[in-house]
């Protein structure tokens, strides 16, 4: 009787541990959606997307990529080319050939990889430019915590689709740069902008408006995602413990607990100095913060960054319009909204959704996702001239911003269709 009480109780409590999942049996409707979500995303990253970098950005006189293409598809050759444009078209092709296995976007990645470390990194120095001139040579030589991110997430990701030994070690003594240079070692995170010798300055570059704003959501955000990426190829104890500390960072300073959107700018000691609600940078954050976590393989870590996760992505969804679209930011002291829709921000609204659909089963986030996506295809694919529109107005319009330039990119909405085709297996 004792056996089989124990056997009873054992019974009730796997039962109960399965019962109270928050994941649930996902429908045949729900199997639909997410075939025709990813089938249309497919679709689009191979005919449009990939395409329209790869054709009108090569640079055939200075090597590289132009700097920028206006919205009338007026290329500017004598245009500065930027470090953030350059890393992000080398993650962008290089996840391209990991996840597509096509040749062609290994050749991009290969065009982008060697003109990074002949034009952008310093020899003397370490680290990356922010800018080059149109033939190379160096332009702003400072370097910003924000640009190192990308280019070490770009070798990571050009080293895991290759294995190339090079761009790893770069990858590594970049990593050790802002280690040395841009840890807060009093009241931890980064600061933000440096002089080419790595001497700190108080530069604005991300629309902060005084000198208190010492910190910023923003780069320690990619932070996140640049330490995931090359953690996930060199799982190195030191690279763990400092990702674990990014994350953790991210999570207890800069996530407001009250209204769980993140805070846009802090102070060194982690005082809010802004009252700014940025939508599409909560949503993103929503999933990379789970990707970070689940990296670190640590189950109660998982569990917590997952449900603080949801949160942020309910807090993102105050930005969420009836047709779809995400708002750009609101500004909680004035009660200004910003009604302009972004490219990057309806992108990261896809991924952040169906993450939080992937944690929870609840189709409502499913369905967050498939009318962003609904509304991105309506809207920003240029289907006429190929790649994407920048910005639209309310109604949808295309505003006339550049549709590549030092910011614009193929990054947020690739990757966004990268992730689509990884998360949704056949």
């Amino acid at each position: 009787m004792k056996h089989t009480t124990i056997l009873l109780i054992a019974f009730i409590l796997v039962y109960s541990i399965q019962g109270c999942s928050s994941k649930k049996e996902i429908t045949a409707e729900q199997k639909e959606k997410l075939a025709i979500l990813k089938k249309e995303i497919k679709d689009n990253l191979t005919t449009n997307l990939l395409p329209y970098w790869s054709s009108k950005m090569i640079d055939t006189i200075n090597g590289g990529f132009y700097g920028r293409v206006d919205a009338k598809e007026q290329v500017y050759p004598d245009a500065d080319k930027g470090g953030i444009l350059n890393a992000r078209i080398l993650w962008t092709f290089s996840s391209a050939f990991r996840v597509l296995g096509d040749s062609s976007n290994l050749h991009i990645a290969t065009r982008a990889k060697d003109y990074i470390l002949k034009y952008f990194i310093d020899k003397e120095y370490g680290g990356g430019y922010m800018t080059v001139k149109a033939n190379g040579e160096p332009g702003d030589m400072r370097k910003g915590t924000l640009t190192e991110s990308y280019f070490i997430y770009a070798f990571a990701e050009y080293y895991r689709a290759t294995a190339d030994k090079e761009v790893l070690d770069e990858a590594i003594k970049i990593f050790d740069l802002l280690e040395k240079y841009a840890l807060d070692r009093e009241y931890n995170g980064y600061f933000e902008v440096y002089t080419r010798e790595w001497q700190r300055s108080h530069d604005r570059l991300l629309n902060e408006k005084s000198d208190k704003e010492e910190k910023t959501m923003i780069s320690h955000l990619h932070l996140v995602e640049a330490y995931a990426g090359l953690y996930r190829v060199w799982p190195d104890e030191r690279m763990e413990a400092r990702l674990q500390n990014v994350l953790e960072v991210f999570n207890d300073k800069i996530v407001d607990k009250k209204t769980f959107h993140t805070i846009y700018f802090l102070d060194r000691q982690w005082n809010a100095t802004t009252q700014i609600d940025s939508y599409g940078h909560d949503i993103e954050a929503s999933w990379l913060m789970v990707e970070a976590a689940r990296l670190l393989k640590d189950p109660e870590l998982i569990e917590e960054v997952e449900s603080l996760s949801i949160k942020v992505a309910d807090a993102a969804a105050e930005g969420l319009q009836p047709d779809g679209s995400l708002l750009t930011e609101k500004n909680r002291e004035t009660g200004h909204i910003v009604t302009i829709r972004s490219w990057w921000e309806q992108a990261e609204t896809i991924v952040g959704y169906l993450n939080a659909f992937e944690i929870t089963g609840d189709e409502s986030y499913l369905d967050k996702a498939v009318n962003g996506w609904n509304y991105t295809k309506k809207y920003f694919v240029d289907y006429r001239n190929g790649g994407w529109f920048s910005l639209v107005d309310e109604k949808g319009v295309a505003t006339g911003r550049d549709k590549a330039n030092y910011w614009t990119c193929p990054y947020h909405n690739g990757r966004m269709c990268m992730e689509v085709i990884e998360m949704i297996k056949e």
